[in-house]
């Protein structure tokens, strides 16, 4: 049985650092939103800091689509794991039911989770030196801004909910993964 995991949660939540244990739990590949964010951010001469363009983001969107379509025709069986910050804005809904899609045309079971952290955690994260390399936000100022304005996606009724600030990164994969029945 193929899954599709979908990780959400507003930046420093830690939705890499929780992929990478649950892929480790699993064998999916890992496709993070840097994988395609990362090289718009660079063309655009980003570094993490400087506010992303509105242009920006309608390249990047344009990556995870062809992502998207990779997947879709990636073998059956292998499950995968996405991760990706869905605001409380117009339109975010429908790029939860663009991964809820896929996984059903695939015959995936998909899992969405939900990964929420205390502001002041999510403060103290995003200055980590780590976070650079992948050119992820690391004012915490803008993300302040952010949540103020952007918020984060309720989750839908299916959604494991994970608070980051409680659980260590290898615990939340595991229980993501049991929560699927991933584990045999």
């Amino acid at each position: 049985m193929a899954f599709l995991y979908l990780l959400v949660g507003p930046p420093g939540s830690g939705k890499r650092t929780v992929g990478r244990h649950l892929s480790g739990l699993t064998g999916a590949p890992l496709l993070d939103n840097h994988l395609t964010n990362d090289p718009v951010f660079r063309a655009f001469g980003l570094d993490g800091v400087k506010p992303v363009p509105p242009e920006a983001w309608v390249f990047a969107s344009r990556m995870r689509a062809v992502l998207r379509e990779a997947v879709q025709e990636a073998p059956r069986e292998l499950s995968h794991i996405f991760t990706i910050y869905l605001t409380n804005r117009p339109g975010e809904a429908e790029s939860l039911e663009r991964f809820r899609a896929l996984a059903d045309a695939r015959g995936a079971t998909f899992v969405p989770v939900w990964l929420s952290c205390a502001p002041d955690e999510l403060a103290r994260r995003l200055p980590l030196p780590e976070r650079a390399e992948r050119l992820k936000l690391r004012d915490p100022e803008q993300l302040q801004t952010l949540l103020r304005e952007a918020g984060t996606l309720p989750p839908p009724p299916d959604a494991i909910l994970v608070d980051t600030a409680a659980l260590a990164p290898a615990d939340a994969a595991l229980l993501i993964a049991s929560h699927a029945g991933a584990l045999f």
